[in-house]
Formats: C-alpha cells, sequence, structure tokens
C-alpha cells in the first residue's frame, strides 16, 4: 500500500495496524520515501511455514535439534 506523508500524519494508528499486516510506502511529492513495515514479519513467515511440518508435542527447539542432528 502507498499513501502520502499527509495522510500517515493524520491516521498514524491506522497505518500502525495495518503495517502488522503489509508494508505501507510513504511518499512525499510523488516519490517514494520511506517504508512502514512490522519487524518481526519474517519469523512469522518461518512460522507460518512450519505449521502442520512440527508434531504438536515437539518444541521448536527440539525440532532445531533434530534438524541439526540431520546435517
Amino acid at each position: 500500500m502507498s499513501i502520502t506523508a499527509t495522510e500517515l500524519k493524520m491516521n498514524l494508528g491506522k497505518y500502525l495496524l495495518m503495517a502488522e499486516k503489509e508494508d505501507i510506502y510513504i511518499t512525499r511529492n510523488g516519490k517514494i520515501v520511506a517504508k512502514l513495515s512490522n519487524p518481526y514479519q519474517d519469523r512469522v513467515d518461518v512460522a507460518k511455514s512450519l505449521f502442520g511440518i512440527i508434531p504438536d508435542e515437539m518444541t521448536l527447539e527440539e525440532a532445531r535439534e533434530e534438524r541439526l542432528g540431520k546435517i
């Protein structure tokens, strides 16, 4: 999503919530000057990719140890 700096100033709370789910590009005079994003999105994507792969009774630490044992 792309918004103007003025729009961001007027509705900061709204865009902070939206940034949890998608990147927000801020423009000034028609040029992108900043990006508002979730700093933990990579972790969320990794966790989602593991959904269903790791058994419920196994911890993430145990899964890492098991994987390292196979390498």
